[in-house]
Order: C-alpha cells, then sequence, then structure tokens
C-alpha cells in the first residue's frame, strides 16, 4: 500500500485486510458489501465548508454554502474583504463568521499539506481557530486520502464500536483512539466501514 487512498480498489484492499485480521470486521463487511471511496476536493474551500456544517443539519449547511459560493466567498481574498456582518447576512453565524476570517488569513499551504505526514497535517490545521481535530482527521481522510488516520471523537464512530464489539457502553475518544490502533495500516477503511455498518444498525433499529 501506498498510505493514501486514491481508487475503489484501494479501500477494497484495506477493507479485506480488515476482514482477514479481525473476525467483528469481517462480519461489518460481510453486512456492508463494497465501501465507498468517499474522496472530496482539498483545499481553502473544503476547509470553509467543514466550517459552515459543523452545528447544523445537512440542509442548512448546503444552503449557507450555496449562498457563499454564489457570493464568491469561497477564496481566502473575498472572505479577507468582508465584513463579520456581511457574512452573517449570508448565513454564518458571528462565531462562524470569525472562524472564516481566522482560516482565510492563516495563510495555509494546502499544496504542502499533500505530502505531509498526517500528525503534521492535524497540527497545521487545529492552529487556525474553529478547526477542532476532528475537523483535521476528516479532512486528512477524505481530502488528502491518508489510508491511515481515524477520527475517534465521531459519534457515529464511537457508537458503531460500541455495537460491533457490544461494548458496555460506547467508547471515549481516547478509548476509540487506541481501539483504532489495532486496525493500523488501514484506519481510514476502518472508519468507512464502521460508518457503514453504523447506518446499517440503525436503520435495523429503526432509529434513522
Amino acid at each position: 500500500m501506498s498510505g493514501r487512498i486514491v481508487t475503489p480498489e484501494d479501500v477494497a484492499e484495506g477493507a479485506e485486510w480488515l476482514a482477514a485480521n479481525c473476525p467483528r470486521m469481517a462480519h461489518a463487511y460481510g453486512l456492508t458489501g463494497p465501501l465507498p471511496l468517499r474522496r472530496n476536493p482539498d483545499g481553502f474551500a473544503q476547509l470553509l465548508r467543514a466550517i459552515v456544517s459543523q452545528q447544523v443539519s445537512v440542509a442548512s449547511a448546503r444552503a449557507i454554502w450555496g449562498r457563499l459560493q454564489a457570493a464568491g466567498m469561497v477564496v481566502p481574498e473575498t472572505i479577507l474583504a468582508a465584513q463579520i456582518d456581511d457574512l452573517r447576512a449570508l448565513g454564518l453565524s458571528r462565531q462562524k463568521a470569525t472562524y472564516a476570517h481566522a482560516l482565510a488569513d492563516a495563510g495555509i499551504d494546502f499544496e504542502a499539506l499533500r505530502t505531509a505526514p498526517t500528525q503534521q497535517v492535524v497540527d497545521r490545521l487545529v492552529q487556525v481557530k474553529g478547526v477542532g481535530v476532528w475537523t483535521a482527521e476528516i479532512y486528512a481522510m477524505f481530502s488528502l486520502g491518508h489510508a491511515d488516520v481515524f477520527a475517534p471523537g465521531d459519534l457515529a464512530l464511537q457508537e458503531a464500536a460500541r455495537l460491533l464489539y457490544s461494548l458496555p457502553e460506547r467508547p471515549k475518544e481516547r478509548a476509540l483512539r487506541d481501539m483504532a490502533q489495532r486496525w493500523s495500516p488501514w484506519r481510514a477503511v476502518a472508519a468507512r466501514l464502521l460508518w457503514e455498518y453504523y447506518h446499517i444498525e440503525k436503520q435495523r433499529e429503526g432509529t434513522l
């Protein structure tokens, strides 16, 4: 493996490795079937969109993002030239408008991040106000295609791990981060598998 997920075949390779090394992962994979590639673009706009999506519904995030795009507010230059109230008029909260300014002013070298190791990517991104560890790890996973990154702060991953491994309670972030070590070097595929398994189980329970 190259350490990057670029094609569906990369995802399949990781899923087969997980299934061969863990009976519970094999059980989940038997239920989910082939896993999605889930690759996003990288760069400023993708991170800004992640900030926009925090703590709002998918529909709200999509609507706000559409307004930002229509106003040309998806590049650092236009964000920095805009006032906080201009951004609020497009649907951002005052806090998120502040975060957008911070991201635009951060001077991130997105091209350099493409070849940086996962921890370096996370360390650089969390320096920006409004970008937490979860957002940075998701960016490394889906925008940069890192194969061995996980997002243990994700509640759906925590719940999926509880269900799949019959744990007495949902593992907290640190416990799940430790647990995910067993899925290295394919932790990003383990995340995809757990997300898909979570949806299957919740549909079965009628809670999704």
